[in-house]
Formats: structure tokens, C-alpha cells, sequence
């Protein structure tokens, strides 16, 4: 029995379907699905064992009433809007409700791979899992940063698999319902398939005109690093996932206005609500992936898009 958190959305949702894809449906999913929430659309077409709603999910984990039999908890459930101001909400979401889980794992000597976040970076331009290069900018990003220095402290003590993933830009198939907060790539197609532009921010942080750059992971390789971290011997760890090389804004556009043949870029002014809190470039350092024994290539940006259209136009 897999435990996989925020089952229903983007990340966690792939993970089922691909657990499904190695034969594997004795999965718990713990979700939260609200009124007009239409991310159970991503679990139609995936095989589960049960479903349990946060707060009940908690419930049983007071009253140990989970199965005995888990193998491994992905824990991908969180607030991940990072314009969500609410700090008490935030910290519930993705610290508590995060710990609980931890200790759950821990103490049933449960694999424990769980989703971190590039936010904890901040404005900085070096990103290693180190304190001296971790400065939030939101948070969201220090609800991902105390949480990482939470399980820090424990690492030296666990007895079995702790592994948190730094998740850089990542984008891909069943992302649409994510709406502001889904990825850039997703949210330029819609651009250039409704009004054929893609609408990039002008020059800011030292970059030209659509020249910020991030580190564009496409999600079935983020579903593969956690996949691989939840069997095996036992691996502790914070570390990145990301492509390790960053990419222009510019080069995404340019990418899919190729593979729609229409559409051209408009570059327009950065909102005001975001100056100061933007990160203009991020590119994941991979030295303590690889140490962990994580050694397979990325998706490049090209191959992901065209994998990301094809699926979107059908």
C-alpha cells in the first residue's frame, strides 16, 4: 500500500497514475477536493484503494488505524499558491499537517519523500541545499524552509528513507486546473492559442526583455526522482530537482510558437504586487541528487513542450 498526499493535484496525481503503470493500485490518496474543485478529473483515469480527505486522514493517524502494510508515503499535499498571504493557513497546510505525516513515517520505519520547493531559495543566485543560500521571498517559501529545517534535524537519528525534493519549475499534462498558479509553459500556450501572443514580463533583475530564466523540470521526470527515492536501501536528503540548466522565457515561447506555427511575443510590464518577490532566475544545483544515487537524465525543455502540446491540443 502506497500513501500519496495531494493525490488529486498535478504532481501527486501522476505519481498514481504511474505507480498504476507498474501494475501497483493498493493506494491510499489524501486530498482535500472542495466545491467546484475539479482536480478529481486527474484521478479518472487512475486505479486507488481509498480516498481520504485531510482532516480525516489525520484522524486515523491519531488513532492508528492505518494499514500496516505501507510501503512507502509521498507526501505532495500543500498550499502552493505563492501569492497566499495567510500565514496561520499556509503553515497548518505545509508545516503541521507535514509533520504529522513525518512522524508517522518514522516511527513505522515508512520511506518518507516528500515535496520541497526552489522557493526556499529566495532572490539568490547560487542554489545549493544550504542555510547560507536560503532567503524566502513569500510564505510559502518559508512554510517549504522550516519544514526542510525541521527534518534536517532529525536526519542524523532516522532509521529509514527521508527525502525531501526541492521541486524547481516544474510543468507537464494535468496541470490545467491550477489556473494563475499553473506553470508558465501551460499558461503561454493558453496565450498563444486564444489570442496568438505570449505576453512576457520586460526586462527585471539584471535581465533583458523575456530573458528571466528558471529551471524547467517536466513532471514526469519529478515522478521518476520520487519514485526512486520511496524504494531502495535507505536514503536521507534535501535535495534538488530540477534539469540543472536554466532557461529563458524567450526560449519557451519561441519553443511552442514553432511547434503551433502561429503567434509572436509581446513583452509588458511586471505588476507592481510582485516586484521585490520575483525570482528572475533559478537553476538547480544536481551534486547532492546525484550523490543520493539519482543518475538519470533530464527531459529537455524542447522534448518536454512538444510531449506537453500534444497532450493539451487532445
Amino acid at each position: 500500500m502506497y500513501i500519496v498526499t495531494g493525490g488529486s493535484g498535478f504532481i501527486g496525481s501522476q505519481i498514481v497514475s504511474e505507480l498504476n503503470n507498474k501494475g501497483i493500485t493498493d493506494i491510499i490518496v489524501v486530498d482535500s477536493i472542495g466545491k467546484g474543485d475539479e482536480r478529481y478529473k486527474n484521478l479518472c483515469d487512475c486505479q486507488i484503494a481509498d480516498y481520504y480527505d485531510r482532516d480525516e486522514f489525520l484522524h486515523l493517524l491519531s488513532a492508528g488505524k492505518l494499514s500496516n502494510d505501507i510501503k512507502a508515503v509521498l507526501h505532495q499535499g500543500a498550499c502552493t499558491d505563492t501569492m497566499e498571504t495567510d500565514g496561520r493557513f499556509m503553515m497548518e497546510n505545509n508545516f503541521t499537517f507535514s509533520k504529522a505525516i513525518l512522524h508517522y513515517a518514522l516511527d513505522n520505519a515508512v520511506p518518507f519523500v516528500y515535496a520541497s520547493s526552489a522557493a526556499t531559495y529566495g532572490s539568490g543566485e547560487t542554489f545549493r541545499e544550504s542555510p547560507e543560500f536560503e532567503r524566502p521571498l513569500n510564505v510559502y517559501g518559508y512554510s517549504k524552509l522550516v519544514l526542510d529545517q525541521y527534518i534536517r534535524r532529525i536526519l542524523p537519528s532516522a532509521k529509514s528513507t527521508v527525502v525531501g525534493l526541492r521541486y524547481f519549475n516544474v510543468y507537464g499534462p494535468k496541470e490545467t486546473h491550477k489556473g494563475n498558479m499553473a506553470s508558465m509553459i501551460y499558461q503561454l500556450y493558453r496565450q498563444l492559442q486564444d489570442i496568438d501572443k505570449a505576453r512576457l514580463f520586460e526586462g527585471s533583475g539584471g535581465y533583458s526583455d523575456g530573458e528571466q530564466r528558471r529551471d524547467f523540470v517536466f513532471v514526469g521526470d519529478v515522478v521518476e526522482v520520487n519514485l526512486f527515492f520511496a524504494g531502495g536501501p535507505v536514503r536521507k536528503g534535501i535535495v534538488n530537482c530540477g534539469t540543472g540548466e536554466s532557461r529563458s522565457f524567450n526560449d519557451i515561447a519561441k519553443t511552442l510558437i514553432s511547434i503551433l506555427g502561429k503567434g509572436s511575443i509581446e513583452y509588458v510590464p511586471m505588476p507592481e504586487s510582485i516586484r521585490g518577490k520575483y525570482q528572475s532566475f533559478t537553476e538547480a544545483v544536481l551534486t547532492s541528487l546525484r550523490k543520493l544515487g539519482y543518475d538519470k537524465p533530464f527531459t529537455s525543455l524542447e522534448d518536454g513542450i512538444a510531449r506537453c502540446v500534444e497532450r493539451w491540443k487532445a
